[in-house]
Parts: structure tokens; C-alpha cells; sequence
């Protein structure tokens, strides 16, 4: 199998990217999906945050209210990492590595999108390969805010994920997603090919 993460800044259009691999084959793990089905109420996860942050990040529905959330932890770092390392991260990590470790010995590509756990660890979860979207912060902020987003709070949540620079440093291949939609394709079909070249992988566990 080749196992290949996607990764990028919020706003930056992975997930489009990510749509257009799985229309030419590619199997994709959705770690923002997995993030919410782990957090559902009545899930471990849920009772954990729920204990650490109170009832004002519960929805009416009863569900997580994710917004209410996300305003508390990307306003303060030390919160963030207590969510993403010590509540979400174990049950996002195990469900993540199920599904890759389906794909062994066969001749699948597997992505993993994600923008937070994909980090400055190039070889996390033994991918072989690392693919960034790429635009400009204040690309990504206009983006956010046509979709609704405040933008004092999108311009949080940029700040708390890796860094623009960081992100291309580690990255193996570079998607520019501020042109036009051929001009994409194009550069996903490249990058298809590059996925084609290289070793298969071993989905495992990060080193702690």
C-alpha cells in the first residue's frame, strides 16, 4: 500500500485536494470525520471533554458544540494540547490506524487528511510521503470568512496550527491551491504520479 498524508493550513482546500485523489483511486481517512465521530455524546471522549470544559460546550441537540469549544482552545495553547494529546488524540490515533492497516499488502493509496497531527514528523504513522496545500494566510482567512467563520476567530485558528513556513519545509510535495480549478488538477494529477513512485508503507504507531 502507499500511505501519504495531506495536509495543510485551515482554509487551504485539502480536502478538495483529497476529493480529487479519491476520484482517481485513492482511499481517504478523514481526520476531522474521525474527530467527530470520537467525540460523539455518549462516547468516552465526549464525557472526558465534557468533565474538563463543562456544560458550555454542549450543543442543545445534546451534542458536542464544536464552535463553543473551538473558541476556548485556540485561545489558549496550554487547552489545545489537553483536547488534541490527552483527550481526542489516543481515539482519533486508533480508529486512524485501523482503517490504514485494512489496506496492507495490497496495492491501495491511502491518505490521511489532516492539518493539526500531521505536525513537523514527516514519517508520522510510517507514511511515506507527505503532500501540503498551500495559499497564503490571508487567502485562507478570506476563505473562512465567505464560509461564515468569524474572522478574529479564523485568524486564531491559524495562528495555533503549524506555521505556514514549517509546513512547506516538511512537506515532499507542494499543491498551490490559489489558482484556477485546471491549474489544480493539473498539479493533482502530478502528484497522483508521485504517489505512484514511492515505497510502500507500514502504517504504525508514532514514537512517544
Amino acid at each position: 500500500m502507499k500511505f501519504v498524508g495531506v495536509g495543510g493550513g485551515i482554509g487551504s482546500g485539502k480536502s478538495t485536494v483529497s476529493a480529487m485523489l479519491a476520484q482517481r483511486g485513492a482511499y481517504v481517512i478523514d481526520v476531522d470525520d474521525i474527530s467527530r465521530r470520537v467525540q460523539r455524546s455518549g462516547t468516552p471522549v465526549f464525557d472526558a471533554i465534557v468533565e474538563r470544559w463543562g456544560r458550555q460546550v454542549v450543543a442543545p441537540d445534546g451534542e458536542l458544540d464544536r464552535i463553543a469549544l473551538g473558541r476556548i482552545v485556540f485561545a489558549d495553547a496550554e487547552e489545545l494540547a489537553v483536547l488534541t494529546a490527552a483527550i481526542t488524540g489516543p481515539a482519533i490515533e486508533a480508529v486512524l490506524l485501523e482503517r490504514a492497516r485494512a489496506h496492507l499488502e495490497t496495492d491501495d493509496v491511502v491518505l490521511v487528511e489532516a492539518a493539526l497531527i500531521l505536525g513537523g514528523d514527516r514519517r508520522m504513522y510510517g507514511m511515506e510521503g507527505v503532500i501540503d496545500v498551500d495559499v497564503p494566510p490571508e487567502t485562507a482567512v478570506a476563505r473562512l470568512v465567505a464560509r461564515g467563520m468569524d474572522e478574529d476567530d479564523a485568524r486564531s485558528r491559524l495562528a495555533k496550527q503549524l506555521g505556514r513556513q514549517a509546513r512547506l519545509q516538511h512537506a515532499d510535495f507542494v499543491i498551490d491551491n490559489t489558482g484556477s480549478l485546471d491549474a489544480l488538477e493539473a498539479q493533482v494529477d502530478a502528484a497522483w504520479r508521485w504517489i505512484a513512485s514511492l515505497p510502500d508503507a507500514v502504517p504504525h504507531a508514532p514514537e512517544r
